[in-house]
């Protein structure tokens, strides 16, 4: 059985939003027809709560992007986005979420940033994802989302690690691609074994 995880489509990751991903919102249609032919789908859900650790303005004299060491290694410093309950926190109004059976919500710890779905940035805090998957007998995953090269990837590389067989399908994503971000995520993600689509 494969599973879809859709990755962090929300309002702040596309136009307009406060962590845009340049096209993020130009993958939704395509998305939402994968969907059709899927038999499970997962979403993902950044859900930050105000003064969180990954944000610029919560480190005096430090601007977005800038990258600081954490008790659990490198962080990148981001600008205030998917605060808990506001509408940039929200999926696109156009992602069709009413056929997904779980909603994973990751971030929501003040002191730790979370990319994947399946571990915070410590890499021993689990979301459950992996529980879940593992009770409904699901073996192998599709990757779609935002961005390619942090949340997407993150993902991908743990899913890998712990047994499942994982494909990104690069047509659904979008990449923030700092510094050439989205280059070095693709090659770790060919050499670690996982199937790049699109």
């Amino acid at each position: 059985m494969t599973a879809l995880i859709v990755i962090d489509v929300q309002n702040d990751f596309c136009s307009g939003g406060a962590l845009a991903v340049p096209d993020g919102a130009e993958i939704v249609t395509g998305i939402n027809s994968l969907m059709e032919t899927s038999e499970a789908i997962i979403l993902t859900q950044d859900w930050h709560p105000n003064g969180h650790s990954s944000f610029a303005s919560s480190h005096k004299a430090r601007e977005p992007y800038d990258t600081i060491d954490m008790p659990y290694g490198s962080q990148v410093l981001w600008p205030t986005h998917c605060v808990q309950g506001s509408k940039g926190a929200d999926f696109h109004p156009n992602l069709q979420t009413n056929s997904a059976e779980v909603v994973v919500r990751k971030g929501f710890r003040t002191a730790i940033d979370s990319y994947s779905a399946f571990f915070e940035n410590d890499q021993t805090t689990v979301t459950g994802l992996e529980g879940y998957l593992r009770t409904r007998g699901i073996q192998e995953l599709t990757l779609v989302g935002l961005a390619t090269d942090f949340c997407v990837y993150y993902s991908a590389i743990d899913a890998i690690k712990l047994g499942f067989a994982v494909t990104v399908d690069l047509g659904l994503c979008r990449a923030i691609d700092l510094a050439g971000s989205l280059d070095t995520a693709c090659r770790s993600m060919q050499l670690a074994g996982i199937t790049l689509r699109g």
